[in-house]
């Protein structure tokens, strides 16, 4: 058992910072150094050639597209483009990268010195980022036992698919000054990244898939000292509800142990998901362990002015005045946009208002049900199941008075079980409204005659009692009418 201190006697006692480096797996068809292809989901090992597994003899390539891209989320990120730079090999034994080293960018970043701000319940902190290299991706190892992890497996396989992939790496300085809201902070940062990433349109940011993913560095020091503490890094977390689970699960074991009078050690971290903690992984590599040294097979990277300013040129409404144009349009307060982007929901609502809902039915659903759902599922939004056409299809149906709010959510339930779209559902749960004015006012008289005294009161003038009878008519209507129907029909004979 992993003794933690309560989060506000760690907030008391200590200062966290704040290290985060996040991986982005560029959309380019072909692998970074050949041309394998970048699909998700091929059969393990089926889209690997003698470059990306290493073979001798075999030379890499640059993919110019993924250089194109990592000027792009350069200037996206406030930062200087190097005029010139060169790949290294970064060595280590691993079984993940067959040739023992991966190609990456060391002392020479493509791009680098950049800034961000993010906004969390109103106060705006400014992230530093350091650099913004790019590297090819590891094979994917599965440990195949009872734990899922290295310690204790009966046997690993690995899928060398991945191996090549071109990656961007974004890596902050470090974060200080976030005091309690350190792992929203943390949280907000990745998202703006997301949402950033997607609007240039280099990267699908499939967490769930891996093609963002996030290594959070933790650290905390006594309140008032300026060195910082020894750090951890907890490796691949990949959801934003997730990364705000470690950083809050680090700082809290790391107080117990400095309150304890022990010492934290430097190492890397497993993630869990299950209960939100971290596990041991392995002791920390500094960059001299990885002996750096140049990559004699590729030509440096020199990206000429003109083509920067050319790349300036397409980049994107900003994060920041999309939310301030998007929150006019709407007329909204910058509360519900806050709201609305901690909830992951900002792109969702678009897509939904775009599909031709009103910006009002489109938060609605996703900001209040569909949230609440992701929720209770321990999931994001976007990894629910529901898609914008399908909440336009429901509210489509409630607008033309053929479902319920009641009935809507039932169909919401079908489409998060996998039974197919809103109209389908409907169909096959039997959820549309009744129509027939006929049988409703039969269910009606049988409720009247079954509660004499309630519909006396209610002819008498006591008009609250009707909720009674409304009820009712519901229940044996199983929700399939619209309650104020209901409630006109019953004071057309009752009053």
């Amino acid at each position: 058992m992993t003794d933690l201190m309560d989060f506000d006697s760690v907030i008391e006692n200590f200062d966290p910072a704040l290290g985060l480096e996040v991986h982005v797996e560029l959309n380019t068809a072909s692998k970074m150094f050949c041309g394998c292809s970048t699909r998700f989901g091929a059969e393990p090992n089926t889209q690997t050639c003698p470059v990306c597994l290493g073979l001798p003899g075999a030379l890499p390539v640059v993919n110019a597209k993924a250089v194109e891209s990592a000027i792009r989320i350069g200037l996206a990120l406030g930062c200087r483009i190097a005029p010139w730079g060169r790949f290294a090999r970064k060595n280590y034994f691993y079984p993940d990268m067959t040739k023992n080293f991966q190609t990456s960018q060391y002392d020479e970043p493509i791009a680098f010195d950049g800034r961000v701000e993010v906004e969390v319940d109103g106060e705006t902190f400014g992230i530093d980022i350091e650099r913004a290299h790019m590297e090819e991706d590891a094979g994917k190892l599965t440990h195949v036992g009872a734990t899922g992890r290295i310690h204790g497996a009966d046997h690993s396989v690995i899928d060398y698919n991945r191996a090549g992939m071109p990656l961007i790496e974004i890596v902050t300085r470090p974060i200080l000054g976030t005091g309690a809201k350190a792992p929203q902070v943390a949280r907000a940062y990745v998202a703006h990244l997301r949402d950033l990433m997607r609007a240039l349109g280099v990267s699908d940011v499939r967490m769930e898939q891996g093609s963002l993913r996030c290594d959070a560095n933790v650290s905390l020091a006594p309140r008032g000292v300026v060195e910082l503490g020894i750090r951890t890094e907890t490796k691949n977390v990949n959801s934003l509800r997730s990364i705000e689970r470690a950083v809050t699960f680090e700082m809290r074991r790391q107080a117990a142990i400095l309150a304890a009078g022990g010492r934290v050690k430097q190492e890397t971290r497993h993630f869990h998901e299950g209960d939100g903690s971290t596990s041991p992984g392995r002791s920390k590599e500094e960059a001299q362990d990885y002996r750096y040294f140049a990559e004699p097979d590729l030509v440096p990277v020199a990206p000429g002015p003109e083509w920067i300013e050319e790349l300036r040129a397409t980049l994107p409404e900003p994060p920041a005045e999309r939310r301030r144009r998007l929150a006019s349009e709407w007329e909204i307060d910058a509360t519900t946009m806050n709201a609305i982007v901690a909830a992951g929901a900002l792109d969702l609502i678009e897509a939904t208002v775009a599909a031709g809902a009103s910006p009002q039915a489109a938060r609605k659903w996703w900001l209040s049900e569909l949230a609440r759902r992701a929720n209770e599922a321990g999931c994001e939004l976007e990894s629910l199941g529901v898609t914008p056409r399908a909440v336009v299809q429901v509210q489509a149906m409630v607008d033309a008075g053929e479902l319920t709010d009641k009935l809507a959510r039932a169909v919401f339930d079908g489409v998060i079980a996998g039974e197919g779209e809103p109209t389908e559902v409907v169909a096959g749960r039997g959820l549309r409204i009744v129509s027939d004015d006929g049988v409703l006012s039969t269910v009606v008289d049988d409720v009247i005659a079954a509660n004499p005294d309630v519909a006396q009161k209610i002819h008498n003038g006591r008009h609250q009692a009707i909720g009674t009878l409304i009820g009712q008519v519901m229940k044996a209507m199983k929700g399939q009418v619209d309650a104020a129907r209901v409630r006109k029909l019953l004071m057309d004979k009752l009053t």
